[in-house]
């Protein structure tokens, strides 16, 4: 069965890692990172919270409020997976049940505010981490057994870029139908 709404769900596409990643893609990437904090306020400023706690993205997809929360559930991890990649050789990482952690309380609760702190800080502490790793640690991997595959860092750079540019397309999206 064909996904009904694959444009909503994927506004930017599924993520195609290209067939080699240089120093310039990394760094487009790394400046993702850096930029998706600033690029998400932008993308919810002057909107009550009460909307964003009601506010679907896309018909049966999260809040606005959860997106917020998932966005910054899923960098930590991902942040803690690099940091376990470049620790250790080929960690196999933890998965999570993304959709499980969006129902929890906090996800659903709190403030979205408190998520877009959370993001700020550590893309701070991420980038800059980032910035410190050679062409060697980008090349150093993890296992992620949902994938059944060893993944390298700079894939995992990529796949967050992606990341971070499909979210926010997300939120973009609603407020211009809003």
């Amino acid at each position: 069965m064909s996904d009904p709404l694959p444009a909503q769900r994927y506004p930017i596409g599924r993520y195609q890692p290209p067939d080699t990643i240089d120093t310039d893609t990394r760094e487009r990437w790394i400046a993702t990172i850096e930029s998706l904090p600033a690029q998400l306020r932008e993308a919810v400023s002057n909107i009550p919270e009460r909307e964003l706690a009601e506010a679907s993205y896309r018909p049966g997809g999260w809040t606005i409020r959860q997106l917020l929360h998932h966005i910054a559930d899923s960098h930590l991890n991902s942040y803690i997976r690099f940091k376990l990649g470049l620790t250790e050789d080929e960690p196999t990482v933890k998965p999570y049940d993304e959709a499980a952690w969006a129902e929890l309380p906090d996800s659903k609760e709190l403030p979205a505010e408190l998520s877009l702190e959370l993001i700020d800080l550590l893309h701070q502490r991420w980038a800059y981490l980032l910035r410190q790793m050679s062409e060697a640690d980008f090349a150093r991997a993890v296992i992620h057994p949902d994938h059944g595959r060893v993944m390298r860092l700079d894939f995992l750079l990529g796949l967050y870029d992606w990341h971070s540019r499909h979210h926010l397309q997300h939120i973009l999206n609603w407020r211009a139908q809003r």
